[in-house]
């Protein structure tokens, strides 16, 4: 398979995990990035591809109040799109010993004057 079978294989994968997806755009309507969002437990998994070659993925806090300009994470890879998101499918699901605080979801910003709620998966 070619980079961006991979990528696409692995956008599916995220998908069936319960990744929403969303597309930001710019002032003149241009897609700047195409972002999946899957909240969970109390953490908000991100994925943001901008290029083939230029992906990031960050595990925030549930309490991240924007999710595509966190100011902290714990986890993060960054680089090519098909490496990014393998290691984002790699990533295991937060365990604690206390009962989850789950978050509920969060809003991703799509454009200047739009958001869109992005609800937890409930499993």
């Amino acid at each position: 398979m070619n980079a961006a079978e991979v990528t696409e294989e692995r956008l599916r994968q995220l998908i069936a995990r319960g990744f929403k997806f969303v597309h930001p755009r710019d002032e003149t309507g241009d897609i700047t990035a195409i972002v999946g969002v899957r909240p969970h437990h109390d953490v908000i998994d991100v994925v943001q591809l901008r290029t083939e070659d230029d992906a990031v993925a960050l595990r925030l806090a549930g309490d991240t109040t924007d999710v595509l300009a966190p100011t902290s994470h714990s986890w993060r890879s960054a680089g090519p799109a098909p490496r990014v998101l393998d290691d984002l499918l790699n990533l295991p699901d937060v365990e604690t010993d206390n009962p989850p605080t789950s978050t509920t979801g969060c809003w991703i910003h799509t454009d200047k004057n739009r958001a869109k709620w992005v609800p937890a998966r409930s499993d």
